[in-house]
């Protein structure tokens, strides 16, 4: 099996004068995760490491550079799926972490719940041993002097040299979103999911993603023969059709083929392949 990567930087508008610094951001991101696989690394280490290196870009909403609620505040949530084991983590509204990912790693590994929120999804990272930071360190300048809307997430899918799937999705919330409000990055079969037939993450308006719990069902046509390129468009046709909402996706199969849709402005991304060289894409 050749293994195959492909990261995503938030499906939404942006700058024109950005473009060219997130595909970038998400070419970094990517190599970091290739090299996990390059190495004989699970696509589900490859899939943190990348995501990790996307919550430390400040052009990115997820980590360093997550938009701010209501109050002004940080709320991050962030999965992760190992594909072979059906095994996941994820974590939602937390406020003082350099990588929400870790946590819904740690969360998976634990193996006691899927989900932890709020001060308890706080408290279980503190105990794991989770960087933690003061939440003025994530908020950077331009989020603070803008405040305006974008429904940025970032993500990794991947299949690696044995086969095994993973996928994984952070983002920092939705700008000006209620304190408390959960959107689709962290619950399995919305934002993320992964099995042995491949992996999916999502990104966009999360309210319409869960109500298509959109990641599924881009497996699902997966599973009834469709390769990924196919499955991706015609999962977020099914979206914009049903909810009149904006999201992409990211996905692979177990074959190790690739494949990417949005309906968004934009949606900068990356993908790696064996004998290939970094292929971006806005």
């Amino acid at each position: 099996m050749e293994p195959v990567l492909v990261v995503h930087g938030g499906a939404g508008s942006i700058l024109d004068g950005e473009v060219a610094e997130r595909l970038a951001g998400c070419r970094r991101a990517a190599l970091a995760g290739w090299a996990i696989l390059q190495g004989g690394g699970a696509a589900l280490d490859a899939v943190q490491r990348a995501v990790e290196v996307l919550e430390d870009d400040p052009l990115f909403n997820a980590g360093t550079g997550s938009v701010l609620n209501a109050e002004g505040r940080i709320q991050q949530d962030a999965s992760i799926m190992d594909g072979p084991r059906l095994a996941a983590g994820a974590v939602a509204n937390v406020t003082c972490l350099r990588h929400p990912i870790h946590a819904a790693r740690q969360v998976l590994e634990d193996g006691r719940h899927l989900l932890l929120v709020g001060e308890g999804a706080q408290r279980f990272a503190r105990q794991a041993g989770i960087e933690e930071c003061r939440e003025e360190e994530l908020i950077v300048a331009a989020r603070r002097r803008q405040w305006q809307e974008r429904h940025g997430t970032v993500g990794c899918v991947a299949v690696d040299g044995r086969g095994g799937s993973a996928a994984a999705t952070s983002t920092g919330g939705l700008f000006d979103a209620l304190p408390g409000r959960v959107g689709d990055s962290p619950l399995i079969g919305c934002g993320t999911y992964a099995c042995d037939a491949g992996a999916v993450s999502c990104t966009g308006l999360g309210e319409a993603i869960i109500r298509v719990t959109l990641a599924r069902a881009a497996v699902e046509l997966l599973q009834a023969g469709h390769p990924p390129q196919a499955a991706a468009e015609r999962a977020v046709a099914l979206l914009a059709e049903r909810t009149g909402g904006q999201a992409g996706l990211i996905v692979v199969d177990r074959h190790g083929r690739a494949g990417h849709a949005h309906n968004a402005g934009h949606m900068p991304l990356c993908v790696m392949a064996a004998g290939a060289e970094p292929m971006v894409a806005a």
